[in-house]
């Protein structure tokens, strides 16, 4: 029957072997099995291209044979996880891994298969790769292309619904999301680069660092100039230089950082409308990008721009344009000044200058580009973007069409009264594949009223409103600890296992579809404080009874009870093992002795540990100063470190890293991705710290670092 995806799986049927060509002057005296294996060989071209095995595929219109093509190199090695997975679902022989020689040989082989679709697990750039060589192929109908992100940006992927980055959904149902998604057009552009023989350089060195080509003849997502590319390229080039210094995400993000605030002081990018000329369809916008005098030009196709921000934003009443398509045949041209780059991170959008088919761009100095990320410095150069084809896209939909229906196929009432209940990140790891244990673990948090038809935005929406109204003289909360900005849905019920719904991915899931009598969210800053004698990850708090009426989701009003007393331990000498284990790593971490701590986080310890006041060991190790301990916890423990808060006053080791002028430790917590707008119990943020620390370059670094968080590979 071919399994749960028999729709998806080339059957075995269709695989035809092929012997490998025998030399007749050579007789074997033993009938060798063909290997299947790909071996590389060096005995001339013809016996280069034998392939071990031909696809004569059979007539079968309900089937959607599909290709997948796993970049292992993708997003923190993610994609080597999941390619044995792949396999065990699929046949193997449908399965590539794009290190071992691309996607070209896997297309030829298939293609003359009916209704196939492809899958690309990666990030975009992958995504690229194998829509420019099925435009080398030619082949027609072009295969619909999936995606399963696995890079950081993931800007094509938001926008065709796929989602930011895969975190741990069943690979079972991304293969139900691709079978069932709708087929899109994406628009293509051409970038034709022409020298610009009139240009007059004022620095010959300039002219023979800089090439006459970009990187790319093709953009799908976006072509730009100016400082993001210049940021970029620096990165690129620097990491070439010397490989060894970029052996980690941390210091990758680092770099970008850096490079980014020395751009800032030094206004590099200021001067780039000085030397651009603009034409876009045949209308000459040179002067408004001189009034303007953007440090960054962005050529968009797609909605979504470096890691999800949307700069072209919603035009609304503006009826000179009209919203972004990456299906009309037009791109979209925004310009960024600094503050714009800036009001990016909280929703704003960039200068919009026009929506056009043709855009002719003249530079008259050398300056920094990139085309889907792929950065270089262009000479003076005469560039032309034109629509070059549309590639079809598999896009990801709701499940549904019509109105949701709960497990007993009844419809769902008109309102919803739901419960919510949080997770700890650390029970989630712990207990993800044991429902019942991990419903028990959760922490109530309130009780939420939706439309029955509600998507998890709304729920969204909804839940925030219900930590507001905790503030208030009457809490609803159950929990007294607000959620985090991090916290995410859970999905309890399609899977065997609880996993996680990308933020982005929200708005295809019904709320009646992920619970069945309760919403559960992963908050990853939620801080489970045990009594002893409670169960496993409770914490000693108030629960609330609730009874159904009528349906799974209907509940009544909660009425408290008190906690239950604690009982005696059992285990006395047990619990003191526990602790002194604990405090000896906490106690390495105040003294600073880093090859202590080194040790005794090898030997098993806890970088998640907290003493009495709620700190944790980042908390000490910034008090003491060590920048190598500092270093070993942000490359080794869970990145919910970051923005952990003590008790007594509500600081993130980032406040206190602040409030010590400890400058470098604060450039190392903040380009780990700490929050840099979380506020102590004084209102105070970590700029607010320095700033009465009495570090006024200290405040000023940290206020200016958040333009450049968006710059993140």
């Amino acid at each position: 029957s071919l399994g749960a995806h028999a729709a998806v799986v080339v059957p075995p049927t269709w695989i035809l072997r092929v012997r490998r060509p025998q030399n007749p002057l050579k007789s074997s005296k033993k009938k060798k099995r063909t290997s299947f294996k790909r071996k590389s060989s060096k005995k001339g071209a013809e016996e280069g291209r034998w392939k071990p095995f031909v696809i004569k595929p059979m007539p079968a219109p309900l089937m959607k044979p599909l290709l997948v093509f796993v970049n292992p190199k993708s997003g923190g090695n993610q994609g080597a996880k999941i390619i044995q997975s792949f396999m065990w679902y699929l046949n193997p022989r449908q399965v590539f891994d794009l290190s071992q020689g691309g996607p070209k040989e896997a297309l030829e082989l298939y293609r003359k298969v009916h209704n196939l679709r492809i899958l690309a697990c990666g990030g975009d750039g992958t995504v690229g790769w194998i829509l420019s060589i099925l435009d080398q192929l030619r082949l027609n109908p072009p295969p619909p292309v999936a995606i399963l992100p696995l890079g950081t940006g993931n800007d094509l992927a938001r926008t065709l619904n796929w989602g930011g980055g895969y975190t741990d959904e069943p690979l079972s149902k991304i293969l139900s999301h691709v079978e069932d998604g709708n087929i899109v057009q994406l628009d293509r552009w051409n970038l034709r680069v022409e020298p610009n023989a009139d240009a007059n350089p004022e620095e010959k060195d300039e002219v023979a660092t800089s090439s006459d080509k970009l990187p790319l003849d093709v953009f799908n997502n976006y072509f730009s100039l100016g400082f993001d590319a210049r940021v970029t390229l620096e990165f690129h080039e620097s990491r070439e230089a010397n490989p060894e210094k970029f052996n980690s995400r941390f210091r990758n993000k680092m770099f970008y950082a850096g490079t980014a605030f020395s751009d800032f002081l030094t206004g590099s990018s200021k001067d780039l409308a000085k030397h651009v000329k603009l034409v876009c369809d045949g209308t000459d916008l040179t002067s408004k990008i001189q009034d303007l005098k953007p440090q960054c030009l962005v050529f968009l196709n797609i909605p979504r721009y470096c890691a999800g921000t949307m700069p072209w934003g919603n035009p609304g009443e503006h009826h000179d344009f009209e919203p972004q398509r990456h299906d009309d045949g037009c791109i979209e041209v925004i310009g960024f000044t600094m503050t714009s780059l800036a009001a990016l991170q909280v929703g704003g959008h960039g200068e919009r200058l026009c929506q056009c088919r043709q855009v002719v761009l003249t530079t008259s100095k050398a300056i920094p580009m990139q085309v889907d990320g792929e950065p270089c410095k262009l000479a003076p150069s005469c560039i032309h973007i034109s629509l070059r084809n549309q590639a079809n896209m598999v896009q990801k939909t709701k499940r549904r069409n019509s109105m949701p229906l709960l497990n007993d196929q009844q419809p769902v009432p008109e309102r919803l009264r739901i419960r919510v209940s949080r997770i700890s990140m650390r029970d989630y790891e712990a207990l993800h594949y044991d429902k019942e244990k991990l419903k028990e673990a959760s922490v109530p948090l309130g009780i939420i009223v939706v439309p029955g038809d509600s998507d998890l935005e709304l729920c969204r929406t909804q839940i925030e409103k219900l930590q507001e109204e905790g503030d208030g003289a009457k809490p609803k909360m159950l929990s007294s600890q607000k959620l985090s900005p991090k916290w995410c849905f859970l999905d309890s019920t399609t899977a065997d296992r609880f996993y996680r719904i990308d933020r982005a991915q929200e708005h295809l899931n019904y709320v009646t579809e992920i619970s069945q009598d309760e919403l559960y969210v992963l908050d990853p800053e939620l801080v489970i404080t045990q009594t002893v004698g409670t169960s496993p990850a409770m914490p000693d708090l108030v629960d609330s009874s609730a009874t159904p009426t009528g349906h799974h989701f209907a509940f009544p009003s909660s009425s408290s009870s008190p906690p239950s007393s604690p009982a005696p331990s059992t285990e006395p000498e047990q619990c003191q093992e526990v602790l002194t284990h604990k405090d000896d790593l906490i106690e390495a971490a105040k003294s600073g002795n880093f090859s202590k701590f080194q040790e005794l986080h090898r030997a098993g310890r806890d970088l998640m540990v907290r003493d009495s006041s709620g700190q944790t060991v980042l908390h000490h190790a910034v008090k003491s100063g060590s920048k190598d301990i500092v270093k070993y916890i942000i490359d080794n423990a869970p990145s919910e470190i970051l923005d952990a808060t003590e008790e007594e006053n509500g600081e993130t080791s980032l406040h206190q890293a602040a409030a010590l002028r400890q400058r470098t430790i604060c450039h190392y917590i903040v380009e780990a991705g700490a929050s840099l707008m979380k506020t102590d119990l004084q209102g105070d943020t970590p700029k607010h710290r320095a700033e009465k620390a009495n570090d006024p370059d200290l405040a000023a670094y940290l206020e200016n670092r958040q333009h450049y968080q968006m710059i993140q590979r």
